[in-house]
């Protein structure tokens, strides 16, 4: 099984499924979804340090549901599944319940 790790600040994640029927009930065709914004974080980078010299902490966990960019980051597949690696940055929230 092939997994991958991030490098420097960037996060990989997992994009939850999108709804598949709209709002008035109209079942949507896969090509007429848009992206999910929403996305579980499956791991995180190295970290390191910033250009300033300070360490690069976190704001996320693994296992968070976070809110993303939606056309941020670069889409990759491990083992058939469709993961995406983006930096920390292109995360614009954590969903809270």
């Amino acid at each position: 099984m092939a997994s991958i790790k991030p490098l420097g600040n960037r996060v990989l994640v997992k994009r939850l499924e999108a709804e598949a029927v709209s709002a008035g009930g109209i079942v949507l065709p896969d090509s007429a979804q848009e992206k999910p914004q929403e996305a579980e974080v499956t791991g995180l980078g190295t970290g390191g340090t910033d250009e300033n010299g300070k360490d690069i902490v976190f704001d996320v966990a693994v296992g968070d549901k976070v809110l993303i960019s939606k056309y941020g980051g670069t889409d990759v597949k491990v083992d058939g599944e469709d993961l995406l690696i983006l930096s920390q940055a292109d995360i614009l929230g954590v969903l809270t319940d």
